[in-house]
């Protein structure tokens, strides 16, 4: 009860180090995004380039890919807004949520972009045995832009984890004795 009452007011308390923890972490979340948003605009150029100039399965292909990275960019857009609008708080247990609700989506992306390739997978194969092209190039599609948000989620959640793992470093050391609650921390 004693721990409850004086030291979680304790970590209420804001620590300057974790305004600059806290903007490295959306300076990631904004260069992740504009990545992405990259890789959207090119592949919609492309595929509508690509559409526009062949036919059957290549066709197919560049159609998926310029629908598929219409999302992308809308997903792109959506979290480069969200990382600008948020300001870098000071406040522990606010970036410790932050840090690990940013990890736990990359996860689940990761995650999705398994079940993407394999949706494509089975889209090629189920193309290949009723002997339909455009299934095969949505396929090949959905394969190809699966193992680049693999990829992609992949390089984000190395970047916030290892960026994680210094979070722990701003506040050093807590101990609980017979003598009190000792708390130390780093500027």
């Amino acid at each position: 009860m004693f721990f409850f009452l004086f030291a979680f007011p304790l970590f209420a308390q804001e620590i300057p180090a974790i305004q600059e923890f806290n903007q490295t972490r959306l300076d990631y979340n904004r260069n992740g995004m504009l990545i992405l948003g990259s890789w959207a605009v090119g592949n919609m150029v492309w595929g509508g380039i690509g559409a526009s100039q062949s036919t059957g399965e290549t066709k197919a292909f560049h159609q998926m890919n310029l629908y598929w990275n219409s999302v992308n960019l809308l997903i792109a857009g959506f979290g480069y807004w969200q990382a600008t609008k948020e300001s870098p708080g000071t406040d522990f247990w606010a970036t410790m949520e932050a840090q690990q609700g940013i990890e736990k989506v990359l996860l689940v992306n990761a995650a999705l972009d398994v079940a993407y390739m394999a949706g494509g997978l089975y889209l090629k194969e189920r193309g290949l045995r009723t002997d339909n092209s455009k299934l095969v190039g949505f396929g090949k599609s959905v394969i190809l832009q699966g193992a680049f948000l693999m990829a992609f989620d992949a390089v984000m959640y190395g970047f916030h984890q290892s960026h994680g793992k210094e979070l722990p470093s701003l506040v050093q050391h807590i101990s609980l004795g017979p003598g009190g609650v000792s708390f130390r921390m780093t500027f």
